[in-house]
């Protein structure tokens, strides 16, 4: 029965106030729709970025992380693995010749750390590409939760101004008059609050979140990076 009156205040309501409603419910279900992709998505990329950096401390061999980090393809750590796996095959393909002299060891030397600063650009362009990835969508929550009580406040005193005028031209202020004017006004303060409260919350969770899996991407990248310096400084004490 609450139900068949809200439809009927909406129904009764002033075509400004059901253009607000009709703005609200557009606002509603797009951001039901972020919140459902980005839950997803974001859950994923915890499980799948969680099996993986076991999966590469437990691996003694990094093309045998390659082979995994291929197949996890919701993790952004595994992601960003793969670039920087494939910058450092570009920088060991070559080997030393015997009777190798000073200026060649001095020039082979300065291509590996040359190599290293690309696989540090690679590592951090491919950071800010998940993040935006992860961020997408997520900002328009932001904008949903600080407009729509606005724009249902917008209607609702749009709705209350003609309420008055009414009263006004008929000269008569009985509650009787006022009540069910200002009641379908009210309608459009309750839509935004009910729009603008889920997404609030869910732009909070969704961003400390990002946060946390921002703070592992960083953390993965330092740890793989020392490795790297760790094998090419052991390789070349080997060989000198």
């Amino acid at each position: 029965m609450q139900q068949i009156n809200l439809i009927h205040m909406v129904s009764n309501a002033g075509l400004m106030v059901q253009f607000v409603l009709l703005l609200l419910l557009f606002f509603s279900i797009t951001s039901w729709a972020i919140i459902l992709i980005k839950y997803r998505y974001i859950k994923r990329a915890y499980r799948e970025s969680a099996a993986f950096t076991e999966l590469f401390w437990k691996s003694r061999d990094l093309s045998n992380a390659y082979r995994q980090a291929k197949e996890l393809q919701g993790s952004p750590i595994a992601r960003i693995f793969r670039i920087g796996y494939v910058e450092l095959k570009k920088i060991s393909q070559g080997s030393v010749a015997e009777g190798e002299d000073a200026q060649d060891q001095a020039r082979r030397m300065s291509t590996r750390f040359a190599g290293m600063d690309n696989i540090k650009r690679s590592l951090r362009r491919a950071i800010n590409t998940e993040t935006t990835r992860m961020t997408q969508m997520v900002p328009f929550l932001a904008t949903t939760g600080n407009t729509t009580p606005f724009i249902g406040l917008f209607g609702t005193v749009w709705g209350i101004m003609n309420s008055f005028h009414g009263i006004g031209l008929r000269g008569s202020a009985s509650l009787a008059v006022v009540a069910p004017g200002i009641s379908e006004a009210l309608v459009a303060t309750a839509a935004g609050l009910g729009v603008a409260i889920p997404a609030v919350i869910s732009f909070n969770y969704f961003m400390q979140k990002i946060k946390i899996l921002e703070s592992e991407l960083h953390s993965f990248s330092a740890d793989f990076l020392n490795i790297i310096e760790r094998d090419i400084l052991l390789m070349e004490r080997r060989r000198s």
